[in-house]
């Protein structure tokens, strides 16, 4: 997934205007005008890097002359504790009025990366892809997106107008998964695949027979969406077979050889923590000519 550099900008400065307000006033009373100094990201645990270019564009927006950020990694990248890795030379007014903001992107984004590559690693040579879902703090769902594909994961659905999921209030609301399933079909264009979530044998069987593209297995012990998945085969090979709800660390391996094909985790982006990550800043008169 790729940043949309156009809408990040102005997001950025909603989140600076946010911040700032009518300017920051610690500073003002403290700091000389025109003070040039260097700030250092230093990370204070292990970490999947992401938000370089976001962090960068945090303080870009503030003064769009100053020298970019000099680094060595990538989005992506693991970071060990105590590794600098990144720094950020300009006029002290502006590190310091970027530096909430741009550690507070940073260190949410890549807490997600982080836990996002953890569940991808528990998977691992198995043929089940970790999703995301729509689980996103309000405004933030591109940039949260993204910080998963950063960690290895997969995205599932952007917004209701990607996909059809037809889920249980959808079931009650349409009269059954057969009725929802053909209003579906009746309704988007031939692209769209249909998905719909069941939770037991006589869903998943009425689901298939009406036409699902896709099955969600919510909120079922891995043996019993193993059962699932072997009924959903017999039924119709090529389904495809998500499983969602009560996924932890430790039982993802349990749910991927269950036999799915998609793990979907809300707390990749609805509770992750963020990493610990500091920005020090210090007078760089030797370091300016």
């Amino acid at each position: 997934m790729r940043l949309d550099n156009g809408n990040l900008l102005a997001q950025i400065g909603e989140f600076l205007a946010e911040d700032i307000g009518r300017g920051d006033i610690t500073t003002q009373a403290c700091v000389p005008p025109n003070t040039k100094s260097v700030g250092f990201f230093l990370a204070k645990e292990n970490l999947v890097l992401c938000g370089l270019e976001i962090a960068e564009a945090v303080f870009m927006s503030l003064d769009p002359d100053s020298a970019p950020l000099e680094t060595s990694y990538h989005d992506g990248d693991e970071v060990h504790s105590g590794i600098c890795f990144a720094v950020k030379k300009g006029y002290a007014d502006i590190l310091l009025a970027g530096e909430r903001t741009a550690l507070n992107l940073l260190q949410r984004l890549s807490g997600i990366a982080t836990m996002t590559r953890q569940y991808v690693k528990a998977v691992e040579g198995t043929n089940a892809r970790i999703v995301d879902t729509r689980k996103t703090t309000p405004g933030l769902r591109m940039l949260e997106k993204y910080a998963v594909t950063v960690g290895g994961g997969k995205n599932h659905r952007l917004g209701l107008d990607d996909g059809v999921l037809i889920k249980d209030n959808h079931i009650a609301l349409a009269g059954g998964i057969k009725r929802a399933v053909e209003a579906a079909k009746a309704s988007v264009g031939h692209l769209h695949k249909i998905e719909v979530e069941i939770s037991n044998w006589a869903q998943l069987r009425e689901a298939i027979e009406a036409g699902a593209d896709a099955i969600l297995i919510d909120n079922q012990t891995p043996e019993e969406v193993k059962k699932l998945v072997e009924m959903a085969r017999s039924l119709n090979p090529d389904v495809l077979i998500e499983a969602s709800g009560g996924i932890t660390l430790e039982n993802a391996r349990s749910y991927a050889e269950a036999g799915v094909d998609l793990i979907s985790v809300g707390k990749l982006t609805h509770s992750v923590r963020a990493v610990d990550i500091s920005f020090k800043i210090q007078s760089a008169f030797a370091q300016f000519s």
